[in-house]
């Protein structure tokens, strides 16, 4: 089976070792593990900033099948740490095609492993919750338990910093509004979201003070997406701490973890994360239930919310919190991706309830 391949092997932290076949960078890799129950959108998945640090597996077992056009990207590169797949299409059959997804991750040296049984690692994950992992090249079985074993936990590492932008930068559409955007790991489908409702935006680091936002008189803030433990972006919760009740303020998922952080709510890790186009929402004002994409490893625990932050919409299938809003203030954020990419397009409407709360203010 493997005769024309390099042999590859993945091993996670509890001892569980398969072997497969290697594609795209010859290489080893760490990170933690994640499933994707996303039958589409794998450009999109292994572009988003929020999967830094981490091994993507999807659940899916054919993946590549369309290859790659680079209009989808979500970011500048491929952010995933490596790649799991059962089955690997290396003659994709599409006409946007511009290449293979092996040629993609050669091009940004990230390793990759298929031929392994995704249904029983899924299985795994679900039942034990999400592990560091490693992806090995030509390394001894124990050896490779033990790289996956002893790197740091997610909640070790400062992520944010890596997929951010460094220097404030503007996009201009002559549009009515000026919006400063913090960058935690912003997707493109965000930035185009907000472009298309005519706001211009200034795009700032994720550690850019609350008082140089004020001073370029904004008329809102909108606080990205990104990857890692949110309690670890303390200069963002600062800035978001001292932007509370002067301007509107918006956030997705990350963002929205975050300015719960900043009105002293908690968060928690979950079991095995959300991470998938086909999540059910439901919302609480208008009674509708939307299918939505997510990717997050992390909650707010809605017993530790303050007064005035109230639940607008939860998960259906554990009754996590997916929104928030503030009674007295301009304050929306959800947890899941209402700019999609990959996935559904139910939810835009939360970037109209942002440019709504723009005109208002």
């Amino acid at each position: 089976m493997y005769r024309d391949y390099i042999k590859a092997a993945l091993a996670l932290e509890d001892g569980t070792y398969v072997e497969g076949k290697a594609f795209g960078a010859e290489k080893n890799a760490i990170g933690e593990i994640v499933f994707c129950t996303s039958m589409t959108g794998y450009t999109e998945a292994i572009t988003d900033p929020s999967y830094k640090g981490q091994i993507l597996m999807f659940t899916y077992p054919l993946i590549g099948n369309y290859g790659i056009c680079k209009e989808d990207f979500e970011s500048d590169s491929i952010k995933i740490e490596g790649l799991v797949v059962r089955e690997l299409c290396r003659e994709p059959s599409n006409y946007r095609s511009q290449m293979s997804l092996e040629e993609l991750l050669k091009s940004y040296d990230v390793p990759g492993i298929e031929g392994v049984d995704t249904r029983m690692l899924t299985r795994k994950i679900r039942i034990y919750g999400s592990m560091k992992a490693a992806i090995g090249i030509d390394i001894e079985k124990e050896k490779l338990i033990k790289m996956a074993r002893d790197q740091p936990f997610i909640s070790e590492i400062d992520l944010v910093d890596k997929v951010c932008v460094k220097e404030p930068k503007r996009i201009d559409v002559k549009g009515k509004y000026e919006v400063v955007l913090i960058d935690c790991g912003v997707k493109a489908s965000i930035i185009r979201q907000l472009l298309k409702r005519e706001i211009n935006l200034i795009v700032v680091p994720y550690n850019f003070p609350a008082n140089k936002i004020l001073e370029m008189d904004p008329d809102g803030v909108f606080i990205s997406n990104g990857p890692g433990d949110p309690a670890r972006v303390k200069e963002t919760i600062e800035t978001i701490r001292n932007l509370i009740g002067k301007l509107p303020l918006a956030g997705i998922c990350l963002g929205h973890q975050l300015t719960a952080l900043a009105f002293k709510a908690k968060t928690f890790k979950l079991k095995f994360g959300h991470h998938g186009s086909n999540q059910p929402v439901k919302d609480f004002k208008t009674g509708r239930v939307f299918i939505s994409s997510q990717n997050h490893n992390f909650s707010v625990d809605e017993k530790t919310l303050p007064k005035g932050l109230e639940v607008t919409q939860i998960n259906l299938n554990d009754h996590t919190v997916e929104g928030l809003e503030h009674k007295d203030m301009p304050i929306i954020t959800v947890q899941y991706h209402p700019e999609a990419g990959p996935g559904p397009h139910d939810t835009y409407f939360f970037f109209d309830r942002f440019l709504d709360l723009l005109r208002e203010y």
